[in-house]
């Protein structure tokens, strides 16, 4: 288990899926994306695009099924230290994962969780930016300032927010010694529902963003919110799978 892809610290690195059936999770996402599974083990599969892993499948260990985004960090006790600290809380780990590299699950201080990884034999996704793999992930929530505060302290990310539509605002963060984004935030403004909690959203990127989001729906799934025209950015839809874990499909534009 590894990959031919390095991935520098403070960069997403790879994403899993915690699901209440396991079987059903694989099937589903075998008809979204075109994944296959590499077994039928109970604690944890790999999903594979063609000859590389994309993605991982487990258990529920969390409130409820959910995608979860991990960030290569270089020092994994110093980054969960660093997201207490901040106001944060550790919410898993730290743990060794056998031979693959050392985990810690972490809340921000706004509640959203992010994994951080440490790896070891397993550096992260080997397909990223393809359809069907990994192509983004985005905080949504509603102190931008605080946010940009505990990510660079815990992760050494650089944030440059402009506006976003006529009542929000959207940041890209960049990691230390980095070039481009690698993760966005958008404000949660008045329009979102006060009930929706501070949250990583995972972004898979598909040939066609309505016909993803049709075929969720077809198989069991809901879209949340329909297809739509980001401009500069691409067509976007964000679905549930049949267990109620969200995500975003995204046909990028050009």
């Amino acid at each position: 288990m590894g990959s031919a892809r390095t991935y520098a610290p403070g960069t997403p690195s790879w994403v899993d899926l915690e699901a209440p059936d396991l079987d059903r999770a694989a099937a589903f996402y075998r008809d979204v994306f075109g994944w296959e599974t590499d077994g039928d083990s109970d604690d944890y599969r790999m999903f594979r695009l063609g000859d590389g892993d994309v993605a991982g499948l487990s258990p529920l260990t969390g409130p409820g099924p959910r995608w979860v985004a991990y960030v290569t960090v270089a020092d994994l006790e110093a980054a969960a230290g660093l997201a207490a600290d901040r106001g944060g809380a550790v919410l898993a780990g730290p743990m060794v994962i056998a031979t693959a590299g050392r985990l810690a699950v972490v809340a921000d201080d706004q509640g959203a969780a992010l994994a951080l990884w440490q790896p070891g034999d397993h550096v992260g996704a080997d397909v990223v930016d393809e359809p069907g793999a990994l192509c983004w992930i985005e905080l949504a929530c509603r102190d931008v300032e605080g946010a940009k505060a505990f990510y660079g302290a815990v992760l050494g990310w650089s944030g440059e927010t402009h506006p976003f539509g006529d009542a929000s605002s959207y940041t890209e963060f960049t990691p230390p010694g980095g070039t481009r984004p690698v993760a966005g935030m958008v404000r949660m403004n008045e329009q979102w529902p006060d009930d929706v909690p501070p949250h990583w959203m995972v972004h898979f990127a598909v040939a066609d963003a309505d016909a993803a989001a049709a075929r969720v729906a077809e198989l069991g799934g809901t879209v949340s919110v329909p297809p739509f025209d980001l401009p500069h950015v691409g067509r976007l839809a964000v679905v549930q799978d049949p267990a109620g874990a969200v995500f975003t499909v995204m046909a990028r534009a050009g």
